[in-house]
């Protein structure tokens, strides 16, 4: 589960958590193996408002950025994408392969989604999103584990649910002794909330976790009750250099981890083999 890194595996056995992080980060290597959308030709808003975008070829192609990673997740092994490889236009503006947003996004998210009570409020609140531009052609999230010594992920990724957040959220606080060190951005989808959120904090310097996975289209690509927490590379070193100082090896940790073995044992994943799922 955690490669050779025992400190990592000690870290996540006191989370409670039986399943590494994964790490993402935008690189010109396509990787060797691992699990990719198909290809889709990359849709503008120049082609759109031209109107020579064929969306019925675009629905056939779609697939959620979240899927990818959940099946990679499951087959412990990399979930890559760019530009022409994306599977969501939507995505492909939250991760930084396309701008601006197209206004069909805008649509969709209010009348037929109902995440916001118009159009023009999505287009506003898409507007004011300004995803960080990708920097190398693809971005790849695979476990942390599978990074090799001289390369390593810009953003770190939990999947948790709510006992662990709430001792990684509360480890953050103790690591940067800062009371707002997470935040939990209302609007943007799943993809959002592991990619450009976090991203965004980064590029400007801001050493902030992102609670995600709270968007509703997302939802069943993750397991029940599961959320995600993301953080920058620079968080997580932290984490895993300081946790033995902290709450995690007090008695006060100790009522959440009855609760997350509880919890295991409701959704059956107390075995190991199990957990090897």
């Amino acid at each position: 589960m955690c490669g050779n890194s025992s400190v990592l595996c000690e870290f996540l056995e006191a989370l409670g958590l039986d399943e590494e992080p994964l790490g993402m980060l935008y690189t010109d290597d396509k990787p060797s193996s691992g699990i990719c959308p198909e290809y889709q030709k990359p849709i503008t808003r120049s082609a759109e408002e031209q109107g020579k975008v064929d969306w019925e070829k675009a629905d056939e192609s779609f697939s959620c950025v979240i899927s990818k990673v959940w099946l990679a997740r499951r087959k412990s092994t990399a979930a890559y994408f760019d530009a022409e490889h994306i599977g969501c236009y939507g995505a492909a503006y939250y991760l930084g392969f396309t701008s601006p947003h197209l206004e069909s996004s805008a649509r969709v998210i209010a009348a037929e989604e109902r995440y916001v009570e118009s159009p023009e409020v999505a287009d506003r609140l898409q507007r004011a999103l300004n995803p960080p531009p990708a920097t190398a052609r693809f971005l790849v999230i695979k476990p942390i584990s599978q990074f090799s010594s001289n390369v390593e992920p810009e953003i770190v990724v939990f999947f948790a649910r709510p006992e662990t957040i709430c001792g990684l959220l509360s480890l953050s606080t103790f690591v940067t002794n800062d009371m707002d060190a997470v935040k939990t951005p209302s609007f943007g989808p799943g993809c959002a909330s592991i990619v450009m959120w976090p991203m965004k904090y980064l590029r400007q310097r801001q050493l902030k976790a992102v609670i995600g996975g709270l968007d509703p289209s997302c939802r069943k690509y993750i397991k029940t009750d599961e959320m995600s927490f993301a953080v920058p590379l620079e968080l997580f070193r932290r984490m895993l250099s300081r946790w033995e100082e902290s709450f995690l090896k007090t008695k006060y940790w100790i009522p959440a981890m009855k609760k997350i073995a509880k919890s295991k044992r409701a959704w059956g994943e107390d075995s190991p083999s199990k957990r090897s799922n």
